[in-house]
């Protein structure tokens, strides 16, 4: 019941000009997503750290299965698989104490897999919420003839900005910003320090959770940071409903017990406005990091306990999707990133596979 996360709001205003050119490619997206060095020559593997884009051979998905199938026979006892969700607080505390700065990298490459992260110029320039509702509303006025498919979409955009300005009347972080990220689990800030080195912030906030007030780049102004049990089901969290355009979990519905993930995510969409968008990156089934678990720390099929404590659960592409869809979210990518991650000093190679989805909330009636 008590499974804390650490959560970052963000607030951005405008594009900062330096953004990687990288992000100048139609549409703000990279040419190749999640990569694009392929090992076409199995003799050149250890010329560099990571290839990407790896097709499976059926003796390696044969491998996989075995191993799963051995490492999760043996399932720790129901008596004592509680503590594990009942004090994954403290195992999570304990996680940032051991590591602190020796284990945490900055996460340069989310703005490259999630363009969505950067508001548009155009929604970036708005001088706020009635300039932009008187603005649609005169555009809906000014045009007598159009098909009922535009016109819906335009009530759609309507009942968006009959939201804000309900939301205007409530105080709350972030209230008067044109744009609104919320960090599921932000930990030490490797998410939101990218995102805010690269584009300017107005925000307003006086309250952080430890870890990330402890990164040299925290900045009151430009983030909100606090702790929220997110498997809470009669939690609230400090602003309203519909309120942001972005929610990005990197790494953390996995540590949640997989009874609790459809709760977590149905709550945390409710929260989207519409148009908005849920970006999410996690751990695929049959990583390497599955199959070395060692006999006995398996809690239920393919979720497991680490040594320190803290669970991580092995997603499928089918699992991710009827997380989201059941969540009201409609699919606009849902990726299985397979790679080879190379020690070239050990000569070892392992299978990695993550999975990368982005699900986007529409109005109830219809697509906008």
């Amino acid at each position: 019941m008590h499974q804390f996360r650490s959560l970052c709001l963000a607030t951005l205003e405008k594009v900062f000009r330096r953004v990687s050119t990288r992000l100048k490619s139609t549409e703000r997206r990279p040419s190749a997503p999640l990569g694009s060095r392929i090992l076409t020559n199995p003799d050149d593997i250890f010329k560099h750290n990571m290839w990407d884009h790896v097709q499976w051979t059926e003796a390696d998905k044969d491998n996989a299965q075995v191993k799963a199938a051995k490492n999760s026979k043996v399932h720790i006892p129901l008596g004592e698989q509680g503590k594990f969700d009942t004090e994954a607080r403290h195992y999570w505390e304990r996680f940032y104490e051991l590591h602190k700065g020796k284990f945490f990298k900055d996460r340069k490459w989310l703005l490259l897999e999630f363009p969505e992260l950067l508001p548009s110029d155009s929604k970036s320039q708005d001088s706020g919420f009635d300039g932009e509702k008187n603005a649609r509303r005169q555009e809906l006025h000014s045009h007598t003839h159009f098909d009922s498919s535009s016109n819906h979409r335009r009530l759609c955009q309507d009942a968006q900005l009959e939201t804000n300005e309900a939301a205007l009347r409530v105080s709350y972080p972030g209230q008067h910003s044109s744009f609104r990220i919320l960090e599921v689990g932000c930990g030490v800030g490797n998410s939101v320090f990218p995102i805010v080195n690269n584009i300017s912030v107005d925000f307003e906030s006086h309250r952080c959770c430890p870890p990330t007030q402890s990164h040299p780049d925290f900045d009151h102004s430009v983030c909100h940071a606090f702790v929220h049990d997110v498997c809470e089901e009669e939690g609230s969290l400090p602003f309203p409903p519909q309120s942001l355009d972005v929610i990005l979990a990197v790494f953390v519905l996995s540590s949640i017990h997989p009874d609790r993930m459809q709760g977590v995510v149905s709550r945390l969409a409710s929260y989207l406005k519409f148009g908005g968008i849920f970006l999410f990156r996690d751990y695929g089934r049959y990583d390497f990091s599955q199959l070395r678990f060692k006999k006995g720390r398996c809690l239920s099929d393919n979720f497991y306990v680490r040594g320190d404590g803290t669970c991580a659960y092995f997603f499928t592409k089918d699992e991710v999707h009827g997380l989201f869809s059941n969540a009201g979210l409609e699919e606009v990518q849902n990726l299985e990133d397979r790679r080879i991650q190379v020690n070239r000093g050990k000569k070892v190679s392992m299978h990695r596979v993550w999975m990368q989805s982005k699900y986007r909330k529409s109005h109830p009636l219809s697509p906008c």
